[in-house]
């Protein structure tokens, strides 16, 4: 069992950078590949950003391209999605997932992801 735990959302305006973070459980972290998702209200959960095991490999969805960035610390078990420009359509609850499977993958699948965090709301105001 793997545990995962969001932290870092908040209320922040239009323009500004927040920086989420995510935990995972267990000394075999570095044997993951993790993804952050997101959902607003109404909507399907999405896609926003994946990394490898190693941080050699990462994607991240076209509508936030060039203003998110995923890294990761596995000495920490921590992975980070530095957001910045927000807008007001990034209000959302964003989810960090685990793939223990694939770990040397970046998928945009949610299917793919077998351990979820329970999110953590970040809303920008306009």
């Amino acid at each position: 069992q793997v545990q995962v735990m969001e932290s870092g959302g908040g209320l922040v305006q239009a323009g500004d950078s927040l920086r989420l973070s995510c935990t995972a459980s267990g000394t075999t972290f570095r044997q993951y590949s993790m993804g952050w998702f997101r959902q607003a209200p109404g909507k399907e959960r999405e896609f926003v950003a994946a990394i490898n095991w190693n941080g050699g490999r990462s994607i991240s969805a076209d509508s936030v391209k060039g203003r998110f960035t995923i890294s990761r610390a596995n000495a920490a078990n921590t992975v980070l999605l530095q957001m910045s420009s927000l807008k007001p359509e990034d209000t959302a609850v964003y989810y960090c997932a685990a793939d223990i499977h694939r770990p040397w993958d970046v998928s945009p699948d949610l299917e793919n992801y077998d351990y979820w965090g329970q999110g953590t709301q970040v809303t920008v105001s306009s």
